[in-house]
């Protein structure tokens, strides 16, 4: 009886200590695990058509010696040895809130413009003279959300080949600088292998690539893109799921992480609704970083991961 007895417990012990192993490994794994797909209805995705929600986000009032001067510096540095990241903010092009804290952020950023909207070219243009990169954000249809979300110019998957092109094509043309799309949405577009075939034949064409921004694990952007010969560049985390400084600065210590662990990362924030607490929480994240990590251009990450420079033709 003694002996059966002591082998219970022994068993019972083997069963505990594996189970706070699995623990353990579990833990380790969700540190490092890319976060969740954002939701497409969330609402920093939505674009806001009332003038009166715009913030003073206009080129007349760049400061163009104080703004240039953090992008001027990344350039001039010799590649660094440390761990990249690369900060993508989408929802430009409509002056919504959060865009003047954006372009006031100490690093060099990659900004994701919709197209056709009141601010467009004005936010590509200061972007692009602030020394950041210029993304296309283009509006593609989602599997749920309102369509009114989506903004002009979107890629629906009811379209024919000819008008997915001809959208794509009249998108580039009205973001100037753009050397890459990103999606804005997209769950729907962004799993089919017809539309997406047709979006990164135009990328090819045009010397870009597609940053997917993985708003549903059903995408098919990166395979496509390897098939292709393009660059598989897609966003790692997103920081305002939840829409407060708090949440955005520990969703930046998880990309410190990511980047310490996979020698880069790329993150996706948002303007918007709550822009301002958005960029509060990267500025406070920056402070912690800035020893740690190097922000730079989605353009300059993808020429050092992918080893990609096909030269962008502009339109």
């Amino acid at each position: 009886m003694k002996l059966k007895g002591s082998i219970g417990r022994g068993w019972n012990m083997i069963n505990r200590t594996f189970a706070v192993l699995v623990l353990v490994v579990i833990v380790a794994g969700v540190a490092i695990a890319p976060v969740a797909y954002s939701e497409d209805f969330s609402p920093q995705h939505v674009y806001e058509t009332k003038a009166a929600t715009a913030t003073t986000a206009t080129a007349d009032k760049f400061d163009a010696k104080q703004q240039t001067a953090p992008a001027k510096a990344t350039q001039s540095m010799k590649k660094s040895s440390r761990s990249q990241v690369a900060l993508i903010i989408d929802d430009l092009g409509n002056g919504m809130r959060g865009t003047e804290e954006i372009f006031h952020l100490p690093i060099k950023l990659t900004v994701a413009v919709m197209p056709f909207l009141s601010t467009t070219e004005a936010d590509a243009t200061r972007a692009h003279n602030r020394g950041d990169d210029v993304l296309l954000h283009l509006p593609m249809e989602p599997r749920q959300g309102k369509p009114e979300w989506l903004g002009p110019g979107a890629v629906l998957a009811t379209m024919s080949d000819d008008e997915v092109r001809k959208r794509v094509e009249a998108a580039l043309d009205n973001v100037p600088y753009a050397i890459g799309i990103n999606n804005h949405m997209g769950s729907k577009v962004t799993g089919d292998e017809r539309v997406m075939k047709i979006v990164l034949s135009v990328c090819q064409e045009r010397g870009l690539f597609f940053v997917d921004s993985k708003t549903t694990f059903k995408s098919v952007v990166g395979k496509i893109s390897e098939e292709m010969g393009l660059p598989r560049v897609e966003n790692q985390v997103f920081l305002d799921d939840m829409h407060n400084a708090t949440y955005v600065l520990k969703q930046m210590r998880l990309v410190q992480q990511k980047a310490l662990h996979s020698h880069y990362c790329i993150t996706i924030g948002h303007v918007g609704i709550q822009g301002k607490e958005t960029a509060a929480g990267i500025r406070s994240g920056i402070n912690e970083m800035k020893d740690s990590v190097e922000f730079i251009g989605i353009s300059d990450l993808v020429k050092d991961e992918w080893k990609w420079d096909a030269g962008v033709t502009l339109p």
